[in-house]
């Protein structure tokens, strides 16, 4: 497995939408954001009449030997809150000689404002996101013969950031990072597909091709459901952004496979069409991805994909909007005034990258995007 190449893609699947043009927090599209692979408490779900998901399901096909071994790794990002405030006048905080805060302040130290500058630099309340991963120990097939039912949990936080003018080192402002508690159930199961049904001829040729190229291995459909378990209280008056700071946001599975195959669901052998056409997946399409040709990895993305999708070479790095042409983002980002990019570096760390990247881009990369040609076909 290239799993350089399938952290890469999933990378992507995590931080698609993250930030978009023009990658400020005032900007009207980024007012609302975290729409891939959402799922919420199931009590806020109830409130909204169901139409806000709390759980995702993948369902696919795996040829399997008698070792075969099944790894899953689960990956969401939990989001928290940054807020800002201001110190108050003549307020004396608990700091350490390290200048760290002993205890945290209290709110008679600082007030919450929209927006604070410091140092030159633009700070506003914001969604920022820690990346959360839930690795199951591998499983050998016959033992998700009866279904697994696994646990997660991520614990809440609270944490504050001192804020100093550069010049004469006095506290100015604080700034708050509060992250709510998650917890959700990952569910596995197998089910072996029955083979040789098929009546017409052709349909038996192809079985019987199928049973000799799998030799001593099976088929089975594997079924990974992922469910927000975390609790709400008051969820019909909690607004969508309560309800995300307890949710799993971008949630995709990655499933890896020793000793077996997986079956491309887009286009599957045709002994395996009508099983492949019986794959119910809720929230999610699962496709193959690694090195062309390869069947040992699958990921199932909120996002719709193509089997082996690939970042393309010219990419500088990651933009956040795989929808659109990296060239154009570029010189959309390198158009924004001053004011915009001062916000911009102020949005956060990845959005201050993003800038500072481009800002520094060499002309032969610009120029590798210009010329870049993407789906020739030749037949």
């Amino acid at each position: 497995m290239n799993s350089d190449l399938v952290e890469t893609i999933a990378d992507a699947v995590l931080y698609e939408g993250y930030i978009l043009y023009p990658y400020r927090p005032s900007a009207v599209k980024n007012q609302q954001r975290w729409n891939f692979g959402a799922l919420c408490p199931p009590s806020y779900s109830v409130a909204q009449g169901g139409t806000e998901s709390i759980h995702m399901r993948t369902e696919c096909l795996l040829e399997t030997g008698p070792e075969t071994v099944l790894e899953v790794k689960i990956r969401f990002l939990h989001l928290l809150t940054r807020e800002v405030g201001e110190i108050i006048a003549d307020c004396r905080l608990p700091i350490a000689e390290c200048g760290h805060l002993t205890v945290g302040p209290s709110d008679s130290h600082f007030r919450l404002v929209p927006e604070f500058n410091v140092n030159g630099k633009l700070l506003q309340t914001w969604q920022e996101a820690v990346e959360r991963d839930v690795s199951l120990t591998p499983f050998r097939l016959h033992e998700l013969y009866e279904p697994q039912r696994l646990p997660f949990s991520f614990p809440g936080s609270k944490e504050f950031e001192i804020l100093r003018d550069e010049k004469d080192r006095r506290i100015v402002g604080v700034v708050v990072r509060t992250q709510q508690a998650v917890a959700g159930m990952v569910e596995l199961r197998i089910a072996n597909c029955e083979l040789g049904n098929e009546t017409d001829e052709e349909s038996s040729e192809q079985y019987d091709s199928s049973q000799r190229a799998l030799g001593d291995r099976q088929l089975f459909k594997l079924t990974v459901e992922i469910t927000n378990t975390t609790t709400l209280a008051e969820a019909g008056q909690s607004s969508r952004d309560e309800a995300l700071m307890r949710s799993l946001v971008s949630t995709h599975t990655i499933l890896c496979v020793r000793g077996g195959e997986f079956v491309s669901l887009l286009d599957p052998p045709a002994a395996y069409r009508e099983f492949a056409s019986g794959c119910r997946n809720v929230g999610t399409y699962p496709v193959l991805v690694g090195d062309d040709g390869s069947r040992n990895c699958m990921l199932s993305s909120p996002i719709i994909l193509y089997d082996y999708p690939q970042i393309a070479p010219e990419s500088a790095g990651n933009l956040y909007d795989g929808t659109e042409i990296d060239e154009i983002l570029t010189l959309r980002i390198l158009s924004l005034t001053d004011e915009e990019k001062r916000e911009m570096r102020g949005a956060d760390d990845r959005a201050r990258q993003i800038l500072e990247r481009t800002e520094t881009l060499p002309m032969e990369q610009l120029m590798k995007m210009h010329s870049a040609m993407k789906g020739v076909n030749r037949k």
